[in-house]
């Protein structure tokens, strides 16, 4: 009988904590995987504490997921290689601007055989234009990555309230398995084979949400938003066939699709940014 897979989260923050909660319960369920579930803390000092003792001792994240309460399982580990010591499954959690850095600590230190699953929205540029986030992290520390991606605001996943997401990942075995990790009662999580379709609309989408945003900031109505968000999702869709050419249009049908569009517009971070950017700016 093979040795339980080890998983550990990279990042901390409101939507990594979330997850955790989710995971936590799971690996602990679940007798594949290890019953320990590590994710990495960047540290802080919170109230004259460190963060990381904070979530070790009340297991609540107290800046960033206040008022949830983690699985006692979950440890929070403060040094990022340690962290990912022996671990067989890593889920990147981070803001895409710390993926260089971070998984650049990270070379050495990772297992040859380990995978990576990718919950970050974005996108990098580079002399050749256009990199996913999860070929970074393929190319940095030569590993396999998947991503998820869905209509996930962080707090609502917390809450339990019902959600779904979309997991893009070329390999059926894996993709079952980190079914088996991510599902939960209140998150339904569907497998696709496919990954850079699935990354893109986590991108993408965010754009759309800023244009909706700018509409309802020029209170331009709800036929116009409708508008903006029926063109954004046609761009979406002509963007990804030119640079990921033949990808199946019902992709976007998924979670990671239409409802994060959805999701995106009606609480989303960059919709709310720009709607009160535009209402200051109207002062």
């Amino acid at each position: 009988m093979s040795d339980p897979l080890k998983v550990t989260i990279i990042g901390s923050g409101n939507w990594g904590s979330a997850v955790a909660k989710i995971l936590g319960i799971n690996v602990r369920r679940h007798h594949k995987f290890d019953s320990t579930l590590r994710i990495y803390v960047y540290e802080e000092m919170v109230d004259g504490k460190k963060l990381s003792e904070i979530i070790n001792t009340t297991h609540i994240n107290t800046k960033y997921l206040p008022g949830v309460v983690l699985p006692d399982n979950v440890v929070a580990i403060p040094d990022i290689r340690e962290a990912v010591k022996g671990a067989d499954i890593l889920l990147f959690v981070i803001p895409h601007q710390f993926v260089k850095n971070i998984c650049a600590q990270l070379v050495g230190c990772v297992k040859s055989s380990a995978v990576g699953l990718s919950l970050i929205k974005g996108v990098d540029i580079n002399e050749d234009g256009l990199i996913l986030i999860s070929s970074i992290i393929e190319d940095t520390l030569k590993i396999p990555v998947s991503v998820l991606m869905g209509a996930n605001l962080a707090k609502e996943v917390a809450e339990e309230k019902f959600c779904e997401t979309t997991i893009g990942c070329k390999d059926k075995k894996l993709g079952h398995i980190l079914k088996e990790l991510c599902q939960a009662p209140y998150f339904r999580v569907t497998v696709v084979e496919e990954v850079e379709a699935v990354e893109l609309c986590g991108a993408l989408k965010n754009v759309i949400a800023v244009a909706a945003g700018l509409s309802d900031g020029l209170e331009q109505g709800d036929n116009t938003k409708a508008a903006v968000i029926r063109l954004g999702l046609m761009e979406m869709i002509k963007f990804i066939e030119i640079f990921y050419p033949g990808r199946p249009k019902w992709i976007f049908l998924q979670s990671c699709g239409i409802a994060d569009i959805i999701g995106g517009y009606c609480n989303g971070t960059n919709y709310t940014m720009t709607r009160r950017f535009m209402d200051t700016s109207k002062v």
